[in-house]
């Protein structure tokens, strides 16, 4: 490895950074003063925020191993998919992503806009801060996003070039193991799951083989349907917010797939945000209203998703027989349809799975937390046996309560 002139990949650290963002031209100048500090929280990639004089940049590199395990190696070619991926977003949604100034393929490195007037939606959350604007701006954002790459409103062969382009095995074999077979079958023993919640999981989960055929479903249209672009791990981590603005980045796991992820996936996420509040101590008239506010934002959610999407489509159909009456309520319904069982997949795969959110495991009181994680659980799994019926904001959130009535049930005290 170089690392004087960057000329073959290595793994940066904070004082290669000066050196690596002053060979780049441009940026800083030679002898200017610069900062860095490490911001990357995630399990596969490092992240820095470089300061200057009045300017600022993030650098993003993909690492080659897992921090989560380092036996577990993964292509650093998702940092092109990343960058590729929000190079289209950009056009296709202007303004829903942060602007991209370099990738570099030796150093698997894209160097991007500094969102720190943005607050990570995760953070926002957690704080208990409402963002009014969010539903409407995000569902623009998804909406845009995934018909426009789709053989809907885009170019046929264009898109089956862009198929190829955007083909991530090693990516996608992350969530057909993580998201799609371990959370029903822990055939790796990697699972962690609170031991109160150990039988329970056992149960309603290892061995429920109905459960198992509609988690197989999904599993197999998450590995055959290349439909349109998708995050494909979308969620709260990944959308920074103003009160007026949405930024979605963090796409190294893009690729062609089923529509109903990106929605679906995200959707898991404010679950969480509802379940974080719910293990309040305390459940305050704030909190009480921030937990209804969450409900709230679901519903609106997918009402605006539905009459944009129809729209949308209606307005850019390109293709002869997709401008059929009928065809656009076909297809969307569909996508609702998986989308309501993706969230019960993500649900599941963050309470039982490797990969755990600060939103459950942030809870201090362990007894408290091992109640919202069977809440969760008991949500997901409905919503993967019961998904035909979910084509809605409304039918989520039944379904939570029909979630908490059973725990209630089973657990007559509220710990």
């Amino acid at each position: 490895m170089d690392r004087n002139n960057y000329g073959s990949y290595f793994l940066m650290d904070t004082k290669d950074i000066p050196g690596y963002i002053k060979s780049k031209a441009g940026f800083f100048g030679n002898d200017e003063a610069l900062t860095v500090e490490e911001i990357g929280d995630g399990d596969v990639n490092y992240i820095f925020r470089v300061r200057g004089a009045g300017k600022s940049l993030i650098i993003k590199q993909a690492g080659r191993v897992t921090r989560l395990d380092p036996t577990w190696k993964l292509s650093t070619d998702r940092g092109r998919i990343e960058a590729e991926y929000l190079a289209v977003q950009r056009k296709l949604t202007p303004g829903s992503v942060p602007e991209i100034y370099l990738y570099d393929p030796v150093m698997c490195a894209i160097i991007m806009e500094d969102l720190s007037d943005y607050t990570p939606l995760r953070k926002a959350l957690l704080e208990r801060r409402r963002v009014p604007a969010f539903a409407d701006l995000f569902s623009t954002y998804l909406v845009n996003a995934l018909i426009f790459t789709s053989d809907v409103a885009a170019d046929h062969l264009q898109k089956k070039e862009m198929v190829k382009q955007f083909t991530s095995p090693q990516m996608c074999d992350i969530f057909e193991k993580l998201r799609n077979t371990e959370p029903f079958i822990d055939m790796y023993n990697r699972n962690r799951i609170l031991p109160e919640n150990l039988d329970f999981v056992r149960r309603e989960f290892y061995e429920d083989k109905g459960l198992h055929l509609e988690a197989a479903k999904l599993k197999f249209e998450f590995m055959n349907k290349p439909q349109a672009l998708i995050h494909s791990d979308l969620h709260t981590g990944s959308v920074f917010v103003r009160e007026d603005s949405i930024k979605v980045f963090d796409s190294e796991f893009a690729f062609f797939g089923p529509m109903g992820v990106d929605p679906g996936n995200f959707t898991a996420h404010l679950f969480f945000a509802w379940a974080n509040a719910d293990a309040e101590p305390e459940q305050t008239a704030d909190i009480l209203d921030f937990k209804q506010w969450l409900l709230d934002m679901v519903e609106e959610f997918f009402a605006l998703f539905t009459a944009k999407f129809k729209a949308v489509f209606n307005a850019n159909a390109a293709d002869a027989l997709a401008k059929t009456p009928g065809f656009c309520e076909w297809y969307l319904n569909n996508l609702l349809v998986e989308a309501a069982g993706v969230c019960g997949l993500e649900m599941a795969r963050r309470t039982i799975g490797l990969s755990h959110i600060e939103d459950l495991a942030g809870i201090a009181d362990e007894k408290r937390r091992a109640r919202v994680e069977r809440i969760v659980l008991r949500l997901a799994k409905l919503l993967i046996l019961n998904r035909y019926r979910v084509v809605n904001g409304a039918g989520y959130t039944l379904l939570l309560r029909q979630a908490v009535d059973d725990e209630k049930k089973n657990n007559q005290v509220r710990p």
